[in-house]
């Protein structure tokens, strides 16, 4: 249990940095500084893999 708090917690953490690595993306790209725009894509898919990990995390131990 205590395991999985800290798991979720460096989850969240790792999270909140690759948003706001998309934001500056998004920024780039509005701004065309950006050249590769697949990083953006790579950034949410990251961010949504992130998530699934805790949401698993969460159901084990609802369960």
């Amino acid at each position: 249990m205590v395991d999985s708090i800290k798991k979720i917690n460096q989850l969240k953490s790792e999270i909140v940095i690759l948003k706001k690595s998309l934001l500056n993306l998004k920024f780039q790209k509005s701004t065309g500084q950006l050249e590769k725009t697949s990083e953006i894509k790579n950034v949410r898919v990251k961010i949504a893999r992130l998530k699934t990990e805790m949401s698993k995390i969460y159901g084990e131990d609802n369960a």
